[in-house]
């Protein structure tokens, strides 16, 4: 990513009077610095459309993906007509007065406050949106706001270009999880690719045993393995060193894969231990059941906390307690375990109550840590976003096997939640039932990251005790 930063006035030398230029490009530099996010400082300072479009043109050229206008004294409204007009993600940034009686020395609010309503005429905000910042170059909230946009936007071109393997298609029933590849294309430059379930079963098939025997090892130092045979243990190598070699074959940032049925017919595994492995070895996103969303709303994750978050199920909610259990038996990578770490197990659902029984691959088993976490959802072919926070609470006993965690203390937009209202939001919303958890509360960047690519806003629905089909518009 790259952002610049451009630089408005009238002809006026007060801005170097008081220092703004300086004080403002050594800010957006740290910052810029300490996001790994490139920079670009052109040296004009435009003051009608057709120096502000020239300096635009040379943003394109050096590939800058957000254009940020400081107004470093009063700006002509033909400088933010132009920038607002164009095709860049833009922000507008305005510094306060240095002095608060006398003369006006910058006039700066005004002419932000001139800036916005300019562009509400040029440009859907709604869709495309324009950020705008007011404070000084060394305000913590002021760099707050920047750095939210910065990773904001990092998260989104980061989706720009990237290659998702979509492998064995979608899993059987989950008609909720198909998507338009078109749609990805177009709204966030996501590319899906598939692959025949066969690729991955005979590049396992024909793995060097060399790597097998030594990817078991490593498992094995980092989880215990529990009543999971050799041959389990030596088929979820396989998988994980198949889908990590299809990964770098096709330049994927991610995959989707359909874990059942077919694998358990040939070769007679689950591959849910293997996603996770890879999530947390390779930092590799591998969304079960072929959820090709899942795999983006991954993608985000890691661009905005730096690891592949959790792909979970609302499982059961304790309306009594007040608390979610999120849980997944497939994959999810181990580093939120609690004191208690991971373990490899046997899948518990696939093959139970037949003759041979639940043996059918391993999966990780871990209990999250107790703190504060963000749960959301990129929905409807990338065209809406739903988003909370909750904190993670230790109960006995922890919940299904798995990966897993209760949930309480919800909340919605900076609202409180109750759990009656969670329900009631995704079903009213109809959101698919995988839901990325990462740690912390990382809430405004995701708003944000839906807001610059034009999502919407899923918002809370209050539980009712009867139907209403306001809830459903």
């Amino acid at each position: 990513m790259k952002i610049g930063l451009i630089r408005a006035s009238l002809p006026s030398y007060f801005p170097q009077k008081h220092g703004v230029w300086a004080a403002a490009e050594k800010a957006v530099l740290a910052l810029c610095e300490a996001e790994g996010i490139a920079t670009f400082l052109p040296q004009t300072v435009p003051m009608n459309a057709v120096e502000t479009q020239a300096v635009l043109d040379r943003c394109s050229a050096e590939g800058v993906d957000f254009v940020l206008l400081l107004h470093g004294g009063f700006t002509m409204g033909d400088v933010a007509r132009t920038v607002a007009a164009s095709a860049f993600r833009c922000g507008v940034w305005s510094v306060p007065e240095p002095v608060r009686s006398g003369d006006v020395q910058l006039n700066n609010f005004v002419s932000l406050n001139m800036s916005l309503s300019i562009a509400r005429q040029v440009r859907d905000l709604s869709r495309t949106p324009m950020q705008w910042y007011h404070g000084a170059p060394d305000s913590t909230a002021l760099q707050k706001r920047l750095r939210h946009t910065l990773r904001a936007i990092k998260a989104a071109t980061t989706l720009e270009g990237a290659r998702i393997g979509v492998i064995g298609g979608l899993a059987m029933t989950f008609y909720n999880m198909e998507v338009r590849s078109a749609d990805l294309r177009r709204r966030l430059g996501v590319e899906v690719a598939h692959h025949d379930m066969h690729e991955l079963t005979s590049r396992m098939a024909a793995m060097d045993a060399g790597r097998v025997t030594a990817e078991v090892t490593a498992m094995a130092a980092a989880a215990e393995v529990v009543d999971v045979s050799a041959a389990q243990m030596a088929l979820t190598a396989q998988a994980a060193l198949a889908l990590s070699d299809m990964a770098a074959a096709g330049g994927y940032a991610a995959l989707a894969v359909s874990d059942w049925p077919a694998l358990q017919n040939d070769p007679g595994m689950h591959p849910g231990a293997a996603f996770s492995w890879l999530e947390e070895t390779k930092g590799l996103p591998v969304a079960s059941e072929g959820d090709v969303l899942g795999a983006v709303n991954q993608l985000v994750a890691k661009s905005v906390t730096g690891r592949v978050g959790y792909l979970l199920d609302m499982t059961e909610p304790d309306l009594d307690a007040g608390q979610l259990l999120m849980w997944h038996g497939g994959g999810g990578p181990l580093y939120l375990a609690d004191g208690n770490g991971a373990r490899w197990v046997n899948h518990p659902m696939i093959g139970r109550g037949t003759a041979e029984g639940p043996v059918y691959g391993a999966i990780s088993d871990l209990v999250f840590q107790d703190g504060p976490v963000s749960v959301f959802r990129i929905a409807r072919n990338a065209g809406a976003f739903f988003g909370m926070t909750a904190n993670i609470a230790g109960r006995d006993p922890s919940g299904f096997t798995g990966c897993r965690g209760w949930l309480q203390g919800f909340d919605m937009d900076g609202q409180a939640a109750s759990l009656e209202d969670v329900v009631a939001t995704v079903m009213a919303h109809g959101l698919e039932h995988h839901f990325v958890l990462v740690p912390g509360d990382v809430s405004p960047v995701l708003t944000e990251f839906a807001s610059w690519t034009g999502m919407d806003i899923l918002g809370r629905v209050a539980m009712k005790d009867h139907l209403d089909r306001r809830d459903f518009t």
